[in-house]
C-alpha cells in the first residue's frame, strides 16, 4: 500500500495538487510554467489525459482531470517536468535554486542529485457537481485570495477563462456549472 491517504479511484475526475518542494517558487518564472503547460498540452494532444480545469500558481498547481491510469500519467509528468526544469536550471547556472532542491530532496531518494516536486500529488475524486464547482471555484480563486489578482481573470495561468468563454493558455474540457 502506498504511503498516502489519497488514492485514484477509476477513471472519473480528480481534483490534484503537484508542490514544488519546500515550496520554492519556481513558476513566477515564465519558462518554468511553460514546461507545465507545454506538458500538459502534451498529454492533452495525445489523449492520455483530460483537463476540466487548473491553475498554476508560484509553487504548485492544481489540476482538475481524469485518465484511464491517472497516477501513471501524474507521475510522468511530474518526472519529465522535473528533468526539463532541472536542465534549464542547470544549462543556466541557477545554483541557488539548484542547491535548494539538493538541500530539500528526501534522504531516501539516493538515485538522484536534485528533487523538485514534493512526493504524491495528493487525488481527490469528484464525486459529483456540486464537489466538481467547489473544487472549480477554489482553483479559479487561488491567485485572488493570494492577493496576486482582483479577478480570477487576469490570472494568465488559469482556466478560468475558458469558463468565461475566453481563449486560455490550454484547451480544458468545459462541464457546466
Amino acid at each position: 500500500m502506498g504511503r498516502s491517504r489519497y488514492h485514484v479511484l477509476g477513471i472519473q475526475p480528480h481534483f490534484l495538487t503537484c508542490t514544488v518542494i519546500n515550496w520554492i517558487p519556481l513558476f513566477g518564472k515564465v519558462e518554468f510554467t511553460q514546461i507545465i503547460l507545454d506538458s500538459l498540452n502534451f498529454l492533452q494532444r495525445q489523449q492520455r489525459l483530460t483537463l476540466y480545469g487548473y491553475v498554476i500558481m508560484e509553487n504548485h498547481l492544481h489540476v482538475i482531470a481524469s485518465a484511464s491510469s491517472l497516477s501513471k500519467e501524474i507521475g510522468n509528468f511530474k518526472s519529465f517536468t522535473a528533468r526539463s526544469i532541472i536542465d534549464l536550471l542547470e544549462k543556466n547556472n541557477s545554483n541557488y535554486i539548484l542547491n535548494q532542491l539538493e538541500l530539500y530532496k528526501l534522504k531516501h531518494k539516493t538515485k538522484q542529485e536534485y528533487q523538485l516536486w514534493q512526493e504524491g500529488f495528493h487525488p481527490q475524486v469528484i464525486l459529483d457537481e456540486e464537489m466538481f464547482r467547489q473544487k472549480l471555484d477554489y482553483i479559479h480563486n487561488n491567485p485572488v485570495r493570494r492577493g496576486y489578482v482582483d479577478d480570477p481573470a487576469h490570472w494568465r495561468y488559469s482556466s478560468y477563462r475558458n469558463y468565461i468563454g475566453e481563449l486560455g493558455l490550454l484547451q480544458v474540457e468545459l462541464i457546466d456549472v
